[in-house]
């Protein structure tokens, strides 16, 4: 029991060094989405959103701050995580491959000029690369979060978070804050 303080010292430590990290140039790459995010719901675009596990569950909370409201009422954007009908993604996991489970989904709904960003804390999800594929086969333009600097299989843009640790966590904190920094951007420029 002596230890609780100790583990919680360490994490947020961890959590410290990491949110240390950020900076100019990493709030430019979110500037960079925010930019492209206003131009696309001016088109009246479509975002779609997709993640696995803990990212699934940053892409559910994304498109929920985005259709509803973040911090003020704003007109609702046009955003939905594919990562929420569970009868499609288990058909398609049983009748093809789980690794088609999103990219089935864009192919039925994306348009040229819509908005694809995905969540992968190590950029190795099978299911997020054959999503970006089909988004570059239909134009759709592309955002990818991950932990892992060398992977963006063709994506637009991607997020990296350089931390100082590989922790799923941290990755995933990072990502919740920029999540919230885009929405922070889209409360002020989306009337």
């Amino acid at each position: 029991m002596n230890n609780i303080l100790e583990i919680l010292k360490n994490e947020h430590n961890s959590f410290a060094k990491t949110i240390s990290k950020i900076n100019t140039l990493e709030l430019k790459k979110i500037e960079k989405i925010s930019k492209v995010l206003i131009k696309k719901i001016n088109l009246n675009k479509n975002i779609f959103i997709i993640g696995n596990g803990g990212s699934a569950a940053q892409s559910q909370h994304l498109s929920a701050e985005l259709q509803v409201k973040y911090k003020k009422v704003r007109k609702p954007i046009p955003a939905i995580s594919l990562t929420t009908d569970t009868s499609t993604i288990t058909a398609c996991a049983n009748d093809f491959e789980f690794k088609f489970i999103f990219s089935r989904q864009l192919e039925a709904l994306g348009k040229s000029g819509d908005v694809l960003i995905a969540f992968s804390t190590s950029g190795k999800s099978k299911n997020i690369i054959e999503a970006i594929k089909m988004a570059k086969r239909k134009k759709i333009f592309t955002f990818l979060f991950t932990g892992n600097s060398k992977l963006n299989y063709n994506s637009d843009y991607l997020f990296s978070i350089n931390s100082p640790s590989t922790d799923v966590p941290r990755i995933q904190e990072i990502h919740m804050f920029y999540i919230h920094l885009i929405c922070e951007v889209l409360d002020k420029e989306i009337k």
